[in-house]
């Protein structure tokens, strides 16, 4: 307890960010921590498990004193340790889970594993104040998309999902075709800018009659044969028009499927999270559809798009307050299922 606040520290290291944030009541951000790695495996085109857990390593004690540093607090003031255990990279998780199993040992203070999609839902909640559940949560990442029903902090039903690239993957993955580099996403959405929306129709996979699943390996296909195709015919090829059409025709399916989620379940906001949620083109779409549809949009600032302390201290709070904690046999949860 610091000034009458709970002080919740959050740890995260689901795959190449060590991040760790000091979050007070549970949603005032003390401090924000976040040592990134994206230069490491741009040379790769993407993120190599091994490296990142050995970078987790070498990156979190210093992590840690500067998220209590910048926060002006102390482990003494601390009362709440929250950490991802799951889904993500298993060795990056064990990371993470270890030095918070250490400080919650060394200390006594209580300790809450954390689902990685409750805490990019989570982040919203830091971002706006008057936020509550219940509403509908599209969340949108490199290895997630999903749209998610949020009934209570704790409660949530998962409606759809991507059945085999998340969007973030699909980003990468044609960024790489298109010669971009990585990550992928910011890449494609700087160059779609320059580019026709409309000049190229790449497939859009809505799947069976009122599925509200994703498919985006048909897509991310498609641009490969378009690029075969033009470059086979001795043609140029305008990579704008190409990134801003692919670009569209992912975000013409989220933007239907989310829409189609809040009216089906008479909700009237939409809370959108990960990384992808700073996607400038998804922001002005899925914005546009809600304002037609007389839904609130709630889309957190970039910083607490990607994956932070924040959002995972956000998450422990609301846990914790219902009871919910872990003990010392809390482990790393590769493919941890989200519904509770």
């Amino acid at each position: 307890m610091k000034d009458g606040q709970f002080i919740t520290m959050g740890i995260e290291s689901s795959c190449d960010e060590t991040a760790i944030a000091i979050v007070a009541d549970g949603r005032k951000v003390r401090s924000n921590i976040i040592s990134s790695q994206i230069a490491v495996h741009k040379v790769f085109g993407g993120v190599v498990p091994e490296i990142a857990s050995r970078h987790h390593l070498n990156n979190i004690n210093s992590v840690y004193q500067k998220a209590l540093d910048e926060a002006g607090v102390t482990m003494e003031d601390v009362d709440l340790i929250g950490v991802t255990c799951g889904p993500g990279l298993v060795g990056a998780l064990l990371i993470g889970l270890a030095h918070a199993k250490a400080v919650a040992f060394a200390t006594g203070k209580p300790l809450v594993g954390v689902h990685h999609i409750q805490g990019h839902i989570s982040s919203n909640y830091v971002a706006f104040e008057d936020l509550e559940p219940p509403f509908m949560a599209l969340v949108v990442s490199g290895g997630h998309t999903c749209i998610v029903d949020v009934k209570d902090y704790n409660s949530f039903e998962v409606l759809g999902q991507t059945r085999d690239d998340a969007v973030g993957e699909a980003f990468d993955k044609v960024a790489r075709v298109l010669g971009l580099g990585y990550p992928g996403g910011p890449l494609i959405d700087k160059l779609a800018k320059e580019g026709n929306p409309h000049a190229i129709e790449f497939p859009r996979v809505f799947l069976e009659k009122d599925s509200l699943d994703f498919s985006f390996s048909g897509i991310k296909t498609g641009v490969l044969n378009y690029l075969n195709g033009q470059r086979q015919k001795g043609l140029s090829v305008c990579e704008a028009d190409v990134a801003a059409s692919f670009q569209q025709a992912v975000m013409d399916v989220i933007v239907a499927k989310t829409i189609r989620a809040a009216k089906t379940r008479r909700q009237k906001r939409i809370v959108v999270a990960g990384g992808v949620a700073a996607n400038s083109r998804l922001r002005e779409m899925l914005g546009d559809a809600c304002q037609k549809e007389g839904i609130r949009m709630y889309c957190p600032p970039p910083i607490l798009c990607t994956d932070n302390g924040v959002m995972i201290a956000c998450a422990a709070y609301y846990k914790y307050q219902a009871g919910m904690t872990s003990d010392f046999t809390l482990d790393a949860f590769p493919n941890l299922p989200l519904e509770a």
